[in-house]
């Protein structure tokens, strides 16, 4: 039996070794892993408590992370509770494993590091990679701090492995400033956790041979259009164990979860949607400018990026003016993956708010408060005048003439 350890009521951890206590706590079976900065602690940690006699598991070691997540795959198809961390371009050389995972319904948990992807080279935060998996059947939640990533890393376990639902769980957290940056945070007891997340009960695990199962089977168009649908309609069906299981670990911890979180949103004219960190700051600013500058400003975060919450986005808008939404990620040619979603959720609503996408951030470089609050004078301006002030997509703070576009 693995041993336990004494946690205190507060500790100081940074994002990646909370991922880690929370893996050591959910007590995973394998954790395949290829190291990547900066998620590279999350599985050294795992590994570390694994030596130390803290959990009964393995440890794989493998040559890339293509071969990590198939590790997981193989790991979880033969019943066992399994997790890995990635970042960057080792989440781009998953990808292909990714869309094996969620197809054959595994309940892996991924903690993601969210770091720029190349090239150039950039060791730094953004959610280029976050955007990358958005449609590859995983379900998505985003951590905005250390305490989070935590928190919706054991939530995780819980809602992947649900029998409604059998799907991978991404948990992200932005690089450098949640994964290496220490804060207070407020973990469950090594048995509160274990028995929030329950034991890990496999379905069609290929190591029982009295009921023989395949997997990675091919299917061509007979059944492969089947075989999509049903999985989207696990995703979206996703979204009650979902609420569920943050109402659980409320009532366990008093820590309040939602698919969107919203901050003063009852009598918002203008709204930040954002994700990541930069959640925290705008609400500063939206504070600061309630307060000072005679400005309605709200903030909407979505908690879970995969399903979608395109409903609940549609109803915390129903009154709102003008809206931005912040993305970092180069968008390649195309308007932000945050924007077009937010968008195509306002398309149903009878409310049609001014949307306009702001690019910043890319390779970690500092959303300030000053930038957030030119975003929300735009906005203002915006529903003030009824029409976009400038073009419909802007960079933020990138050097050299300002870049807008999109009439």
């Amino acid at each position: 039996m693995a041993e336990k350890m004494d946690i205190q009521k507060t500790e100081v951890w940074d994002g990646n070794f909370a991922a880690a206590h929370a893996l050591r706590q959910a007590q995973v079976d394998v954790v395949a892993a290829y190291p990547i900065t900066p998620s590279t602690p999350i599985v050294e940690g795992y590994a570390q408590f694994l030596a130390d006699g803290y959990v009964d598991g393995e440890f794989v070691m493998v040559e890339s992370e293509h071969a990590a997540m198939s590790g997981c795959v193989g790991a979880a198809a033969s019943g066992g509770r399994v997790a890995t961390a990635t970042s960057s371009q080792g989440f781009a050389l998953m990808a292909e494993v990714l869309y094996q995972a969620s197809g054959m319904r595994l309940p892996i948990i991924l903690t993601v590091v969210n770091r720029a992807l190349a090239s150039p080279l950039n060791v730094r935060g953004d959610h280029s990679d976050m955007y990358l998996g958005r449609d590859s059947g995983w379900i998505q939640m985003d951590a905005f701090n250390a305490q989070e990533a935590y928190d919706l890393t054991l939530m995780a376990f819980k809602i992947g492995e649900d029998k409604a639902v059998r799907l991978p769980v991404m948990v992200h957290q932005d690089g450098f400033i949640t994964s290496h940056t220490a804060q207070n945070i407020n973990p469950m007891t090594d048995d509160d956790a274990y028995a929030f997340i329950g034991k890990y009960e496999p379905v069609n695990e290929m190591l029982d041979f009295s009921k023989p199962v395949t997997y990675g089977a091919q299917t061509e168009e007979d059944w492969h259009f089947e075989h999509k649908a049903k999985q989207h309609k696990a995703i979206i069906d996703s979204r009650p164990v979902i609420d569920k299981v943050f109402e659980d670990f409320e009532k366990k911890t008093g820590r309040k979860y939602s698919r969107v979180e919203s901050y003063m949103m009852e009598d918002a004219d203008v709204a930040i949607v954002a994700l990541g960190t930069s959640v925290e700051t705008a609400r500063l600013v939206a504070k600061d400018l309630r307060e000072n500058g005679g400005i309605k400003a709200g903030v909407v975060a979505p908690r879970v990026f995969r399903p979608f919450p395109f409903d609940n986005i549609r109803d915390i808008f129903a009154n709102v003016k003008a809206i931005a939404c912040l993305d970092r990620s180069s968008p390649g040619g195309a308007l932000g993956a945050l924007y077009n979603e937010v968008v195509g959720a306002m398309y149903t609503s009878d409310n049609k708010p001014l949307v306009t996408n702001y690019i910043y951030g890319l390779g970690g470089r500092d959303l300030t408060l000053d930038a957030i609050k030119k975003i929300y004078t735009e906005l203002q301006e915006n529903a003030n005048s009824g029409k976009h002030s400038g073009k419909i997509q802007q960079f933020v703070g990138v050097r050299g003439p300002q870049l807008e576009f999109f009439d």
